[in-house]
Protein backbone atom coordinates (compact mmCIF):
# COMPACT_ATOMS: atom_id res chain seq x y z
CA UNK A 1 0.00 0.00 0.00
CA UNK A 2 1.47 3.35 -1.04
CA UNK A 3 1.53 6.41 1.20
CA UNK A 4 -1.15 8.15 -0.86
CA UNK A 5 -3.43 5.10 -0.69
CA UNK A 6 -2.94 4.80 3.08
CA UNK A 7 -3.69 8.49 3.55
CA UNK A 8 -6.84 8.20 1.45
CA UNK A 9 -7.96 5.19 3.52
CA UNK A 10 -7.44 7.01 6.83
CA UNK A 11 -9.23 10.06 5.48
CA UNK A 12 -12.16 7.86 4.44
CA UNK A 13 -12.37 6.34 7.93
CA UNK A 14 -12.32 9.74 9.63
CA UNK A 15 -14.85 11.27 7.25
CA UNK A 16 -18.38 11.22 8.70
CA UNK A 17 -20.86 9.20 6.62
CA UNK A 18 -23.31 12.12 6.60
CA UNK A 19 -23.06 15.87 6.97
CA UNK A 20 -25.81 17.89 8.61
CA UNK A 21 -26.36 21.62 8.43
CA UNK A 22 -29.19 23.55 10.05
CA UNK A 23 -30.96 25.90 7.65
CA UNK A 24 -32.30 29.33 8.54
CA UNK A 25 -35.79 27.91 8.94
CA UNK A 26 -34.34 25.09 11.03
CA UNK A 27 -32.67 27.52 13.43
CA UNK A 28 -35.97 29.31 13.95
CA UNK A 29 -37.72 25.98 14.53
CA UNK A 30 -35.12 24.87 17.09
CA UNK A 31 -35.41 28.14 19.01
CA UNK A 32 -39.20 27.75 19.13
CA UNK A 33 -38.81 24.14 20.27
CA UNK A 34 -36.43 25.19 23.04
CA UNK A 35 -38.76 27.98 24.13
CA UNK A 36 -41.78 25.69 24.28
CA UNK A 37 -39.72 23.11 26.19
CA UNK A 38 -38.70 25.67 28.81
CA UNK A 39 -42.27 26.87 29.04
CA UNK A 40 -43.55 23.33 29.56
CA UNK A 41 -41.01 22.66 32.31
CA UNK A 42 -41.80 25.90 34.15
CA UNK A 43 -45.60 25.73 33.92
CA UNK A 44 -46.29 22.02 33.77
CA UNK A 45 -48.92 22.68 31.11
CA UNK A 46 -49.92 19.44 29.37
CA UNK A 47 -50.74 21.25 26.14
CA UNK A 48 -47.19 22.63 25.94
CA UNK A 49 -45.83 19.11 26.53
CA UNK A 50 -48.00 17.87 23.67
CA UNK A 51 -46.73 20.57 21.32
CA UNK A 52 -43.14 19.88 22.41
CA UNK A 53 -43.59 16.18 21.68
CA UNK A 54 -44.94 16.93 18.19
CA UNK A 55 -42.01 19.22 17.47
CA UNK A 56 -39.44 16.67 18.60
CA UNK A 57 -41.18 13.92 16.60
CA UNK A 58 -41.04 16.18 13.54
CA UNK A 59 -37.25 16.49 13.91
CA UNK A 60 -36.88 12.71 14.14
CA UNK A 61 -39.17 12.14 11.14
CA UNK A 62 -37.24 14.73 9.14
CA UNK A 63 -33.99 12.84 9.78
CA UNK A 64 -35.47 9.51 8.75
CA UNK A 65 -37.09 10.80 5.54
CA UNK A 66 -33.98 12.71 4.44
CA UNK A 67 -31.88 9.59 4.99
CA UNK A 68 -34.25 7.57 2.80
CA UNK A 69 -33.86 10.17 0.04
CA UNK A 70 -30.06 9.85 0.09
CA UNK A 71 -29.82 6.07 0.20
CA UNK A 72 -29.67 3.83 -2.85
CA UNK A 73 -28.49 6.52 -5.27
CA UNK A 74 -26.44 5.51 -8.30
CA UNK A 75 -24.55 8.30 -10.01
CA UNK A 76 -22.15 8.67 -12.91
CA UNK A 77 -20.45 11.65 -14.48
CA UNK A 78 -21.45 12.60 -18.02
CA UNK A 79 -18.98 15.49 -18.16
CA UNK A 80 -18.92 18.71 -20.12
CA UNK A 81 -18.49 19.66 -23.76
CA UNK A 82 -15.99 22.44 -23.06
CA UNK A 83 -14.99 24.16 -19.81
CA UNK A 84 -13.12 27.48 -19.81
CA UNK A 85 -11.59 29.07 -16.73
CA UNK A 86 -13.45 31.95 -15.15
CA UNK A 87 -16.83 31.37 -16.82
CA UNK A 88 -19.77 29.07 -16.01
CA UNK A 89 -20.06 25.84 -17.95
CA UNK A 90 -22.75 23.16 -18.02
CA UNK A 91 -21.74 19.95 -16.26
CA UNK A 92 -23.93 16.83 -16.33
CA UNK A 93 -24.49 13.87 -14.03
CA UNK A 94 -26.63 10.79 -14.57
CA UNK A 95 -28.49 9.72 -11.43
CA UNK A 96 -30.84 6.82 -10.75
CA UNK A 97 -32.10 4.51 -8.02
CA UNK A 98 -33.64 1.06 -8.09
CA UNK A 99 -36.24 1.45 -5.36
CA UNK A 100 -37.88 4.29 -3.52
CA UNK A 101 -38.17 7.96 -4.40
CA UNK A 102 -35.87 10.86 -3.62
CA UNK A 103 -36.88 14.48 -3.20
CA UNK A 104 -35.14 17.88 -3.27
CA UNK A 105 -31.66 16.66 -4.23
CA UNK A 106 -28.67 18.89 -4.89
CA UNK A 107 -25.45 17.77 -6.63
CA UNK A 108 -22.00 19.39 -6.46
CA UNK A 109 -18.44 18.25 -7.09
CA UNK A 110 -16.44 17.84 -3.89
CA UNK A 111 -13.37 19.61 -5.32
CA UNK A 112 -12.89 22.78 -3.20
CA UNK A 113 -11.97 24.97 -6.19
CA UNK A 114 -15.13 24.17 -8.18
CA UNK A 115 -18.24 26.19 -7.38
CA UNK A 116 -21.81 25.63 -8.49
CA UNK A 117 -24.38 22.87 -8.21
CA UNK A 118 -27.43 21.26 -9.79
CA UNK A 119 -30.83 20.51 -8.29
CA UNK A 120 -33.39 17.78 -8.86
CA UNK A 121 -36.87 18.05 -7.36
CA UNK A 122 -37.99 14.44 -7.79
CA UNK A 123 -36.21 11.19 -8.63
CA UNK A 124 -38.41 8.17 -9.28
CA UNK A 125 -37.08 4.60 -9.30
CA UNK A 126 -36.02 3.02 -12.57
CA UNK A 127 -34.91 5.30 -15.40
CA UNK A 128 -31.76 7.42 -15.19
CA UNK A 129 -32.23 11.18 -15.03
CA UNK A 130 -29.67 13.59 -16.49
CA UNK A 131 -29.00 16.50 -14.13
CA UNK A 132 -27.37 19.67 -15.43
CA UNK A 133 -25.66 22.26 -13.29
CA UNK A 134 -23.56 25.38 -13.83
CA UNK A 135 -20.03 25.03 -12.46
CA UNK A 136 -17.18 27.52 -12.46
CA UNK A 137 -13.44 26.82 -12.31
CA UNK A 138 -11.06 29.65 -11.34
CA UNK A 139 -8.06 28.46 -13.38
CA UNK A 140 -7.11 26.26 -16.30
CA UNK A 141 -5.67 22.78 -16.01
CA UNK A 142 -6.72 19.29 -14.90
CA UNK A 143 -8.90 19.00 -11.80
CA UNK A 144 -8.81 15.59 -10.06
CA UNK A 145 -12.33 14.69 -8.95
CA UNK A 146 -12.77 12.46 -5.90
CA UNK A 147 -16.52 12.45 -5.44
CA UNK A 148 -19.89 14.12 -5.79
CA UNK A 149 -21.64 15.60 -2.78
CA UNK A 150 -25.40 14.97 -2.73
CA UNK A 151 -27.58 16.94 -0.28
CA UNK A 152 -31.28 17.17 0.44
CA UNK A 153 -33.50 19.48 2.50
CA UNK A 154 -36.45 17.09 2.37
CA UNK A 155 -39.03 17.06 3.91
CA UNK A 156 -39.46 20.43 5.65
CA UNK A 157 -36.29 22.34 4.80
CA UNK A 158 -35.17 22.43 8.44
CA UNK A 159 -31.90 20.59 7.86
CA UNK A 160 -29.60 20.05 4.91
CA UNK A 161 -28.28 16.49 5.04
CA UNK A 162 -25.55 15.37 2.65
CA UNK A 163 -23.44 12.37 1.69
CA UNK A 164 -20.37 11.97 -0.48
CA UNK A 165 -20.51 9.53 -3.39
CA UNK A 166 -16.89 8.56 -4.07
CA UNK A 167 -16.41 8.58 -7.85
CA UNK A 168 -12.97 9.21 -9.33
CA UNK A 169 -12.54 11.28 -12.45
CA UNK A 170 -10.91 14.33 -13.96
CA UNK A 171 -12.10 17.63 -15.37
CA UNK A 172 -9.91 19.46 -17.89
CA UNK A 173 -10.45 23.22 -17.95
CA UNK A 174 -9.30 25.20 -20.98
CA UNK A 175 -7.58 28.61 -20.70
CA UNK A 176 -9.69 31.67 -20.03
CA UNK A 177 -11.26 33.13 -23.18
CA UNK A 178 -9.98 36.59 -24.05
CA UNK A 179 -10.45 38.76 -27.14
CA UNK A 180 -8.20 37.82 -30.04
CA UNK A 181 -5.36 40.20 -30.95
CA UNK A 182 -6.31 42.98 -33.35
CA UNK A 183 -3.89 41.69 -36.02
CA UNK A 184 -4.49 37.99 -36.47
CA UNK A 185 -3.23 37.00 -39.90
CA UNK A 186 0.58 36.88 -40.16
CA UNK A 187 2.25 38.70 -43.00
CA UNK A 188 3.45 36.55 -45.91
CA UNK A 189 6.96 35.38 -45.21
CA UNK A 190 6.80 36.54 -41.60
CA UNK A 191 7.82 34.57 -38.54
CA UNK A 192 5.71 31.53 -38.01
CA UNK A 193 4.10 31.74 -41.45
CA UNK A 194 5.22 28.83 -43.60
CA UNK A 195 3.40 28.57 -46.94
CA UNK A 196 3.38 24.96 -48.06
CA UNK A 197 1.24 22.79 -50.31
CA UNK A 198 -0.76 20.38 -48.18
CA UNK A 199 -3.43 17.79 -48.65
CA UNK A 200 -6.44 19.27 -46.88
CA UNK A 201 -9.22 17.12 -45.50
CA UNK A 202 -11.78 19.32 -47.24
CA UNK A 203 -9.97 19.64 -50.56
CA UNK A 204 -12.02 19.40 -53.73
CA UNK A 205 -9.26 18.74 -56.26
CA UNK A 206 -7.92 15.55 -57.79
CA UNK A 207 -7.57 12.40 -55.72
CA UNK A 208 -4.19 12.34 -54.00
CA UNK A 209 -4.48 9.03 -52.16
CA UNK A 210 -6.24 7.23 -49.35
CA UNK A 211 -5.49 6.75 -45.68
CA UNK A 212 -7.27 5.18 -42.66
CA UNK A 213 -10.27 7.09 -41.36
CA UNK A 214 -9.67 8.73 -37.97
CA UNK A 215 -12.19 9.06 -35.18
CA UNK A 216 -14.52 12.00 -35.66
CA UNK A 217 -13.82 12.52 -39.38
CA UNK A 218 -16.55 12.90 -41.96
CA UNK A 219 -17.73 9.48 -43.18
CA UNK A 220 -18.75 11.03 -46.51
CA UNK A 221 -15.06 11.03 -47.46
CA UNK A 222 -14.81 7.22 -47.14
CA UNK A 223 -13.79 5.30 -50.27
CA UNK A 224 -16.10 2.33 -49.83
CA UNK A 225 -14.66 0.14 -52.59
CA UNK A 226 -11.07 0.37 -51.32
CA UNK A 227 -12.31 0.01 -47.74
CA UNK A 228 -14.01 -3.26 -48.64
CA UNK A 229 -10.81 -4.57 -50.22
CA UNK A 230 -8.57 -3.37 -47.41
CA UNK A 231 -10.75 -4.54 -44.52
CA UNK A 232 -10.77 -1.09 -42.84
CA UNK A 233 -12.35 2.29 -43.43
CA UNK A 234 -10.22 4.35 -45.83
CA UNK A 235 -10.88 7.96 -46.67
CA UNK A 236 -9.96 9.86 -49.79
CA UNK A 237 -7.46 12.72 -49.69
CA UNK A 238 -7.77 15.28 -52.42
CA UNK A 239 -5.50 18.06 -53.55
CA UNK A 240 -6.46 21.51 -52.41
CA UNK A 241 -5.26 25.00 -52.94
CA UNK A 242 -1.97 25.94 -51.31
CA UNK A 243 -2.62 26.46 -47.62
CA UNK A 244 -0.71 28.72 -45.27
CA UNK A 245 0.33 27.18 -41.99
CA UNK A 246 1.10 28.97 -38.74
CA UNK A 247 2.91 27.45 -35.77
CA UNK A 248 2.26 29.23 -32.49
CA UNK A 249 4.89 29.04 -29.76
CA UNK A 250 4.40 29.18 -25.99
CA UNK A 251 7.11 29.63 -23.37
CA UNK A 252 6.15 27.02 -20.78
CA UNK A 253 8.96 28.13 -18.45
CA UNK A 254 7.54 31.62 -17.96
CA UNK A 255 6.55 32.57 -14.37
CA UNK A 256 2.99 31.93 -13.26
CA UNK A 257 1.08 35.07 -14.36
CA UNK A 258 3.08 35.37 -17.58
CA UNK A 259 2.41 31.71 -18.42
CA UNK A 260 -1.33 32.12 -17.84
CA UNK A 261 -1.40 35.26 -19.99
CA UNK A 262 0.55 33.49 -22.71
CA UNK A 263 -1.84 30.51 -22.75
CA UNK A 264 -4.83 32.82 -23.02
CA UNK A 265 -3.27 34.81 -25.86
CA UNK A 266 -2.17 31.73 -27.80
CA UNK A 267 -5.62 30.15 -27.42
CA UNK A 268 -7.33 33.34 -28.66
CA UNK A 269 -4.97 33.65 -31.61
CA UNK A 270 -5.40 29.97 -32.51
CA UNK A 271 -9.19 30.27 -32.55
CA UNK A 272 -9.05 33.35 -34.76
CA UNK A 273 -6.56 31.80 -37.19
CA UNK A 274 -8.57 28.60 -37.49
CA UNK A 275 -11.70 30.62 -38.17
CA UNK A 276 -9.78 32.45 -40.89
CA UNK A 277 -8.89 29.23 -42.71
CA UNK A 278 -5.30 28.78 -41.50
CA UNK A 279 -3.68 25.52 -40.50
CA UNK A 280 -2.41 26.07 -36.94
CA UNK A 281 0.30 24.16 -35.10
CA UNK A 282 1.63 24.52 -31.57
CA UNK A 283 5.02 24.30 -29.88
CA UNK A 284 4.64 24.33 -26.10
CA UNK A 285 7.72 22.77 -24.56
CA UNK A 286 7.58 19.00 -25.09
CA UNK A 287 4.08 19.29 -26.55
CA UNK A 288 4.29 19.53 -30.35
CA UNK A 289 1.19 19.63 -32.54
CA UNK A 290 1.51 19.60 -36.31
CA UNK A 291 -0.43 22.28 -38.21
CA UNK A 292 -3.97 21.24 -38.98
CA UNK A 293 -7.48 22.69 -39.01
CA UNK A 294 -11.05 21.87 -38.01
CA UNK A 295 -13.01 21.59 -34.72
CA UNK A 296 -11.20 18.43 -33.60
CA UNK A 297 -7.80 20.05 -34.03
CA UNK A 298 -9.02 23.11 -32.11
CA UNK A 299 -9.89 20.81 -29.21
CA UNK A 300 -6.43 19.26 -29.36
CA UNK A 301 -4.86 22.72 -29.21
CA UNK A 302 -6.99 23.74 -26.24
CA UNK A 303 -6.22 20.52 -24.38
CA UNK A 304 -2.50 21.06 -24.91
CA UNK A 305 -2.75 24.66 -23.70
CA UNK A 306 -4.81 23.60 -20.67
CA UNK A 307 -1.93 21.42 -19.42
CA UNK A 308 1.02 23.48 -20.68
CA UNK A 309 3.57 24.17 -17.96
CA UNK A 310 1.56 22.35 -15.27
CA UNK A 311 2.51 19.13 -13.49
CA UNK A 312 0.27 16.26 -14.46
CA UNK A 313 -2.17 15.46 -11.63
CA UNK A 314 -3.70 12.02 -11.73
CA UNK A 315 -7.19 11.27 -10.52
CA UNK A 316 -7.20 9.71 -7.07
Amino acid sequence: MTGRTALATVRRWLRPPRTLRVTRAGRTYLVLTLGIGLGALNTGNNLLYLVLGIQLATIVASGILSELSLRGLQLRRLGVEAAHAGEPFVYRWGVSRRRGTSFALSFAEAHPALSGSATLALLRPGAEVVVRGLLTAPRRGPYPLDGVRVTTTFPLGLFSKGRLLEISGELLVYPRRVPAPAVVAPRPGGAGDRPAPRFRRDGDGDTAGVRPLRDGEDARRVHWLKSAHGGQLLRVERDAEEARTVTLRLDVFAPGPALEWGCEQVAARARALLAGGFDVGLEAGPEQLAPDHGPLHERRLLRALACAGLPRVEAR
